[in-house]
């Protein structure tokens, strides 16, 4: 069951390694959908009709960035899944990978904050004298990724040593 169900996770990772990176294509070419999408998930209150083209382009340059610590995450995540659906459960590598997962989701737990508050102030820019925004957020949502983001980090860590100690322990034997 356990080698299924890492099969069923590693093709999800895939799915989502290929199917992100080529909506990110998609709206670059057609950024007023990109802008139409984006506007009801906003928080903020945006004079949409201030917002200009080059605004847009640099808010999905932002937000590419931002879901690319995402999806490099993801390719280790992987990596690891597919190790353990084939029956590879603690070796070097597959540690190696959760701890690279782990890294990259805590980086993307800490820069969430920083996204949003770049996309307040980068869609705000032509709002007149006054109003523009530099909006800030941190949430228990961030809160809770970014400990269990150490969490796996710890513990991927520690696999990583036991994975060279028990290679150190076959040379013995």
């Amino acid at each position: 069951m356990t080698r299924y169900f890492s099969l069923l996770i590693a093709w999800g990772c895939l799915a989502v390694l290929i199917v992100l990176p080529l909506a990110g294509l998609y709206f670059l070419f057609d950024i007023d959908t990109f802008a139409a999408m984006v506007k009801p998930e906003m928080t903020l209150p945006i004079q949409w009709q201030t917002v200009t083209d080059g605004q847009w382009y640099a808010f999905w340059l932002l937000s590419m960035v931002y879901i690319g610590i995402g999806l490099a995450g993801f390719y280790f995540l992987r990596r690891a899944f597919v190790n353990f659906a084939r029956g590879e459960f603690f070796n070097l590598n597959n540690s190696r990978d959760l701890r690279l997962f782990s890294i990259f989701l805590f980086i993307q737990a800490l820069t969430r904050p920083l996204h949003f508050t770049l996309s307040s102030l980068l869609l705000s820019w032509n709002h007149p004298p006054g109003e523009k925004m530099l909006s800030i957020s941190l949430g228990s949502g961030e809160i809770e990724v970014v400990a269990l983001a150490m969490l796996l980090w710890v513990v991927s860590d520690l696999l990583v040593k036991a994975s060279k100690l028990e290679h150190e322990n076959r040379q013995f034997i």
